[in-house]
């Protein structure tokens, strides 16, 4: 069982993720260069969060067109888990693997903070040892993490069990519905953009977000 973190100009958040999925989680990863990353061999991607190309145009957009993409799409049709977080889940969206738009916060400030998440699903590659209705808390990072969609894909999102997570509480950015990640109908590809490799050891205030890391493997499993 192997999974890949990949790594774009601008990632950040590589780091952490593969150290959670290495050390805390205990599963072999691989820190790859997106212009490497041209086979689907890895049982599992990770798209890491960050600020890829420096959000140039708008926020993963110039990723999206990055030859890896073409494999991590070829992985979520063989139903190999693949995981978005922040930039990630911009990237997905851009890519076509996730409906919908992420656009600027609504207070159209970055917004750096610990958040109350609502597990809405369990019925994901990444939320299968949630409980559905818990609550738990990631921190979140981003200038652009508006979730968005038209109201006839809220319709279809919630009728067939994709989102994920929905903001409890407080909605930092202003998203749609609340909603703070989403699934594909497959349920093997997941964006989020709270930061669960933030949220899996007890020293960094919350141990919440490693059972994402944990599902992925029992999905594998």
């Amino acid at each position: 069982m192997k999974v890949a973190v990949i790594q774009f100009p601008g990632s950040n958040c590589d780091l952490d993720t593969l150290h959670v999925l290495r050390d805390v989680v205990g599963v072999d990863a691989d820190l790859i260069w997106h212009k490497r990353f041209k086979d689907s061999n890895y049982d599992a991607a990770v798209l890491p969060g960050g600020f890829s190309y420096g959000d140039h145009l708008r926020a993963g957009i110039i990723a999206a067109y990055s030859p890896a993409m073409a494999s991590v799409k070829e992985m979520a049709k063989q139903n190999k888990p693949i995981l978005g977080i922040c930039n990630g889940f911009q990237i997905l969206v851009e890519s076509s693997l996730l409906p919908g738009a992420l656009l600027r916060n609504s207070n159209l400030k970055f917004i750096c903070k610990w958040t109350t998440l609502r597990v809405e699903t369990r019925h994901s590659a990444f939320t299968q040892l949630y409980q559905k209705g818990q609550s738990i808390r990631m921190p979140i990072a981003h200038n652009e993490g508006r979730f968005f969609v038209e109201e006839e894909m809220l319709e279809d999102l919630h009728r067939h069990d994709q989102i994920v997570f929905r903001y409890s509480g407080e909605n930092p950015n202003g998203a749609i519905d609340d909603v703070a990640g989403i699934c594909n109908e497959d349920r093997n590809v997941v964006g989020l953009m709270p930061h669960p490799e933030r949220a899996s050891e007890s020293i960094l205030g919350s141990e919440d977000g490693r059972k994402m890391f944990e599902s992925m493997l029992n999905w594998l499993k």
